[in-house]
């Protein structure tokens, strides 16, 4: 769904809040903590940095020599940007930190089981995560913010590319495994009327139990399909205008605090709102989500649809492309007219990249063939169905100018602003007082 953001990290926020339990102590139960790093009014502390690196084990990374120290530099540069993010006026509003805490939260609460198996497991309150959290998701989202203003809109012209190609040695080129091209059209069964009244009702009946007396809450937990938001009694937490579907933003904002809307149709079902708070652009609210499922007659009338699609394509009446940015409900690649693309942007992707559902799939077809409309389910867990068009193999090969431009041009770009970084930091460095522990000296922290 749109308003559940897929940048959430699980691990981060577990991490987070196993980090805010656990701190080193003396052997007698007496903290033992120290000042390591020192970056305007900002520091780091020791048991960060050990924190850190015992993350940086927990994932199964080699611990080579020096781990420590990198982790340390990249500590030390988080707070270089939190101290030039203050001189320069760059700052995030704390509304916007409860925004991004609140679905933290009400994601690893679904990870978990319910809000009181959190509070089992940590002996804390989701409120006290949260004001125990809440500095370091700050911290985050100033560097994150940085980051988007050093080197952002860098381009490069082909003679950069060519350049920057050049000067790769030619036994340090990269080896492509197989790459395809590939393309989809996906449609998203209509759910037929009679079904989507049966819905209607069935959450103006949950309406008028609210009405009645019954807790929003409990009843969001017990009949809510919303995952993300169901196990925190149907909470989102602050949105910003536009940021959720119009016709929920629209019943919402429609309202008063308190009050609950009748049942409102968007493209992920149907929804009954409650307002909880507005604070000028932003605005907090609660809801229950039914989905009506597709019928076997809807499934069928979808097929039919794409089948269409696929005959006017195969007759070159009109371009798979076109068809796809008119008719596909898949936003990841209809913008790309249908085409899967990789993390480059390239719309040739490695077949080792690709889901193993559409790996057997192009396995049994031939190039420049369509499929006859297949039925699957989408990243989101959407019953949708699909036609695929097998456009283009590309056997093993050594990185070219000719067949990898776009992978190139995209590590041109890369190094470019690695080296706008470079500069940046060099610059920074002027501009703010950094003192490093003795103990740390050999590390070399942002020394070239």
């Amino acid at each position: 769904m749109k308003y559940i953001k897929q940048g959430i990290l699980l691990a981060l926020c577990i991490g987070a809040m196993s980090n805010a339990q656990s701190q080193s102590t003396d052997g007698k139960g007496v903290v033992v903590d120290k000042i390591i790093a020192k970056v305007d009014d900002y520091i780091v502390l020791k048991s960060e940095l050990d924190r850190a690196y015992l993350d940086f084990l927990s994932r199964g990374e080699l611990s080579q020599g020096n781990a420590k120290c990198q982790i340390l530099e990249s500590l030390v540069i988080n707070k270089m940007m939190v101290a030039k993010a203050e001189i320069d006026s760059i700052y995030v509003l704390d509304i916007e930190v409860e925004s991004n805490l609140d679905r933290r939260m009400s994601y690893i609460i679904q990870q978990i089981g319910s809000e009181e198996r959190l509070e089992e497991i940590y002996n804390k309150s989701v409120e006290e995560f949260k004001e125990e959290l809440f500095d370091q998701i700050k911290e985050q989202m100033i560097v994150q913010k940085m980051q988007g203003t050093i080197g952002e809109d860098v381009s490069v012209t082909p003679g950069e590319v060519k350049k920057f190609f050049g000067k790769i040695p030619a036994d340090s080129l990269p080896y492509f495994s197989t790459e395809v091209t590939i393309g989809q059209i996906v449609k998203i069964p209509d759910v037929n009327k009679d079904r989507k009244e049966e819905i209607r009702q069935r959450m103006n009946e949950l309406k008028k139990r609210i009405e009645n007396g019954e807790d929003f809450g409990q009843l969001a937990k017990k009949y809510s399909q919303d995952p993300g938001s169901a196990a925190t009694g149907g909470e989102l937490g602050f949105f910003k205008r536009g940021e959720l579907a119009p016709e929920y933003e629209a019943a919402a904002l429609s309202m008063k605090p308190g009050q609950i809307s009748k049942p409102v149709e968007t493209q992920f079902g149907f929804h009954i709102i409650q307002l909880i708070e507005r604070r000028g652009n932003t605005y907090n609210s609660r809801h229950i989500l039914n989905i009506p499922k597709s019928t076997a007659s809807d499934v069928e009338e979808a097929k039919q649809f794409l089948d269409s699609l696929r005959t006017l394509s195969m007759t070159d009446s009109v371009r798979f492309e076109v068809l796809a940015k008119e008719y596909s409900d898949d936003q990841r690649t209809s913008g790309n007219g249908g085409f899967f693309s990789d993390a480059t942007g390239a719309m040739r992707v490695s077949v080792e990249e690709i889901d193993p559902t559409l790996f057997f799939t192009i396995d049994t077809m031939t190039v420049g063939s369509i499929t006859r409309p297949l039925e699957f389910r989408m990243a989101d867990g959407t019953d949708a169905v699909r036609i695929i068009l097998y456009k283009e193999k590309v056997a093993p090969h050594q990185a070219n100018l000719l067949e990898d431009y776009q992978k190139i041009r995209a590590a041109t770009v890369a190094n470019k602003r690695n080296q706008i970084m470079s500069k940046w930091f060099k610059d920074a460095q002027g501009e703010v007082y950094i003192n490093i522990d003795p103990e740390y000296e050999n590390c070399r922290i942002l020394v070239n």
